[in-house]
């Protein structure tokens, strides 16, 4: 099977990485059909994840051609954002974001809802290159504390009514920076408090000026009986990894 697979991957890559092939989304498309036409018959997220493996193992035939992405400061933070949240959601890891057709597809349309405009593979290849300069290191509680992920969503879409008054973790958002991340035990009372005239003030300058057009939320609800600690952990992890800047001015 390997050596069918790397066949597909020669036939298909042009002189390019194997993360080239896994996040462009055409050439991805045209690995799995060499992949099937050779016999394979895995899922797509499996001879994907298999490729990435073979790539972290070595022998794959070497890179001719560098994938260049420009810009990168204008969608870098989508990217972020929408990793985070499918790492949350899924319980899983930026390789299956990637290798699995269905988690790609939301990973983009999460990211174009943040920073529109821009192709999957720009999306993908910023989420690759977080990685690789330590912007993605695992939030560890997250994964250890079960969740239900709402968002990242425009706040103007959103009702009040409509957010659990139960308790959990949120995070406000910019198009380019996380704003503010709290803890409650009541996220609908508290995030209504901040959208209202927020308590902390840097926040409420920033909707004073930009108003709450520009805002995105995401929230997490926590399970019933989480120790107050516990939550509280989980919002300092968040600060730290999300770099939430009114948070680091209080």
């Amino acid at each position: 099977m390997t050596n069918q697979l790397i066949k597909a991957f020669d036939e298909v890559r042009q002189g390019f990485s194997a993360d080239r092939v896994i996040a462009d989304p055409a050439m991805n498309l045209g690995f799995i059909d060499a992949c099937q036409r050779r016999g394979l018959t895995d899922e797509p997220v499996d001879l994907n994840l298999k490729l990435l493996n073979r790539r972290k193992r070595g022998g794959l035939p070497p890179s001719s051609h560098r994938t260049v992405v420009r810009n990168q400061d204008s969608f870098a933070f989508a990217s972020e954002i929408a990793v985070r949240s499918l790492e949350r959601k899924h319980q899983t890891t930026l390789d299956r974001v990637l290798c699995g057709p269905e988690l790609a597809r939301e990973f983009d349309r999460v990211a174009e809802a943040i920073a529109p405009g821009f192709t999957p593979l720009k999306y993908r290849w910023a989420a690759l290159r977080l990685r690789k300069t330590s912007r993605l290191k695992p939030e560890i509680l997250g994964r250890v504390v079960p969740a239900t992920v709402f968002g990242p969503a425009p706040v103007a879409k959103i009702h009040v009514s409509q957010i659990p008054n139960e308790q959990g973790i949120y995070i406000l958002s910019s198009h380019d920076k996380v704003l503010y991340v709290g803890e409650s035990t009541s996220l609908r009372a508290r995030i209504k408090k901040h959208l209202d005239h927020s308590d902390n003030k840097f926040l409420a300058q920033y909707i004073w000026e930009f108003g709450k057009a520009s805002l995105m939320l995401e929230y997490h609800v926590l399970p019933v009986g989480t120790r107050t600690d516990v939550r509280k952990a989980m919002e300092l992890e968040l600060i730290r990894s999300r770099r939430a800047e009114f948070n680091k001015q209080r």
